[in-house]
């Protein structure tokens, strides 16, 4: 199977399938082709199952010495550099004058 092909499977198992999807999907699965037939088939399950799967859980409260693990790691972690350093260049414009450049 390709790339569009598994797209449209999950589609399917999605239940957001379109007018021109569905002449897709009839299209494979009318098709000579029984190990395509069998993978798309296989991909629609397999998607559903999935969501059923996803659907089905439920959140759960992290427990409070999570909260206190992860703050600790962020405060140790340097914060993200913010100045945008330049090398020194000349820029010449279509006058001919160069002109240094803009610091901040």
């Amino acid at each position: 199977m390709n790339e569009s092909q598994i797209d449209l499977a999950h589609t399917v198992a999605l239940g957001s399938i379109g007018d021109e999807d569905q002449r897709a999907v009839a299209d494979i699965l009318d098709t000579d082709d029984s190990v395509l037939r069998a993978a798309f088939t296989q991909e629609v399950q397999q998607t559903r199952e999935a969501l059923a799967l996803a659907a089905s859980t439920v959140a759960v409260t992290p427990p409070p010495a999570l909260r206190d693990r992860l703050l600790a790691a962020i405060a140790t972690d340097p914060p993200p550099p913010t100045a945008i350093h330049r090398s020194p260049t000349h820029f010449h414009h279509g006058n001919g004058r160069t002109n240094q450049p803009v610091r901040d």
